[in-house]
């Protein structure tokens, strides 16, 4: 990664200027997203595009991530869809999904690489079908190292297992193992009432445990699920002060309140993975019904390693119609947030939606964004909470939907 990538992603995060135990923390948290963070992006994309009302007049302004959203949002044959991320490992892996789409046989192979995602012939699919049409840069971080192995061959040792919330998952496994728990029961339920009771003997007794007490209260343990210190400060404010009832309530979201053979996130926690055979639940953009629509959209899109503020700000007035901020606005200061609502206000379409996730229950932009500005906007509490009902990713404290005015 180079320094002007570190420098932006320094600049997201730091919020304590001077020497502190909080300033080590934020730079921890930043360092850890010079590298790939998210195998996986843990948002709905299902609950966003039904929450936005997706369609092909829109023009989507998102933040990349791990690129699924991105291509589940293509689903939607969208007229545009323009992502920025601050890791320019999210940056590279978003556009190799996009390549991909474009230049890979079929769905078949397209699921080998991004489904299963741990094929022996993987990596010669990327240097035969992918590779050859990208640019030289993407051609070299691909065909770089990461640690002793090649960053393609990632894909054939399964690729959901790397990266900062692999890692994270990693250790709750092992967590888990040492709690003898037995995760193979709760992919095999058939219904809510069996994961119900599975969670209940098998992993509340986790949150009682000393260790996982231990760990909870401590900024950095949370740092894989891309939680960072003013985040987790804000999470643990709203449980007044201990956040392990928080993390307990998500998780039971997470194993018990939708199907295990409709949610794709819990299969993720609980087996590090899709679907061995292929037939489980997979975000929209693995699914086959959508792989030619995704394939034509593909083109249509576009990845930018910037801070999404500074991306609006080199936008037309009235050009974008829907922006899916995700959790972005829980690191910023009030002065950032104005700054962003400035610009998401001068470059909306007639009609246009803003989306976004808080790790409270709360919307945090009343009172830290000028009413001038805000007062442009509806807040639609009927879809936000609808939108938070359906999120099968169950991380999140909140859903906010935004509609402007007029």
């Amino acid at each position: 990664m180079n320094d002007t990538s570190g420098t932006i992603i320094g600049e997201a995060v730091y919020q304590n200027r001077s020497f502190s135990f909080g300033t080590l923390s934020e730079r921890l948290f930043a360092r850890l997203f010079q590298g790939l963070v998210y195998p996986q992006i843990w948002e709905d994309p299902v609950c966003d595009m039904d929450a936005l009302a997706l369609s092909e007049r829109d023009h989507v302004v998102c933040i990349a991530s791990g690129g699924c959203n991105v291509m589940s949002y293509l689903t939607a044959a969208p007229r545009s869809v323009t992502a920025v991320d601050l890791s320019p490992w999210h940056v590279q892996l978003t556009w190799l999904k996009l390549a991909a789409a474009q230049h890979l046989p079929d769905h078949r192979a397209f699921y080998a690489l991004f489904g299963h995602a741990d094929r022996d012939g993987n990596s010669a699919l990327m240097n035969r079908y992918i590779l050859p049409y990208m640019p030289r840069p993407a051609r070299d971080f691909w065909n770089g190292r990461e640690g002793l192995r090649p960053r393609k061959a990632m894909f054939e040792k399964g690729f959901y297992r790397f990266g900062v919330l692999g890692r994270f998952l990693g250790l709750v496994h092992l967590v888990a193992r040492i709690g003898r728990v037995d995760f193979d029961r709760l992919l095999k339920a058939n219904t809510l009432r069996e994961q119900r009771a599975f969670f209940d003997a098998e992993i509340a007794p986790l949150f009682r445990s000393r260790f996982v007490r231990m760990m909870a209260r401590r900024r950095a343990s949370l740092f894989g699920l891309g939680i960072p210190p003013a985040q987790y400060d804000k999470l643990a404010a709203d449980a007044g002060g201990d956040i392990l009832p928080v993390l307990e309530a998500r998780t039971r979201k997470l194993f018990c309140d939708f199907p295990m053979a409709e949610n794709y996130f819990a299969w993720q926690a609980a087996n590090r993975a899709y679907k061995a055979d292929g037939t489980g639940p997979v975000p929209p953009y693995l699914e086959a019904r959508h792989f030619e629509t995704l394939r034509d959209a593909a083109a249509r899109a576009s990845v930018h390693n910037l801070g999404i503020t500074d991306l609006l700000g080199k936008l037309p007035a009235a050009s974008k119609s829907a922006y899916v901020l995700l959790d972005a606005q829980d690191w910023m200061t009030d002065e950032q947030l104005t700054a962003l609502w400035r610009e998401i206000t001068r470059t909306a379409m007639p009609g246009a939606r803003v989306l976004f996730r808080t790790g409270g229950a709360a919307d945090i932009l009343p009172g830290r964004v000028p009413d001038a500005i805000l007062g442009c906007w509806d807040y639609d509490a009927a879809a936000s909470r609808a939108a938070f009902d359906s999120d099968r990713s169950a991380i999140y404290g909140g859903v906010h939907l935004y509609r402007l005015r007029g």
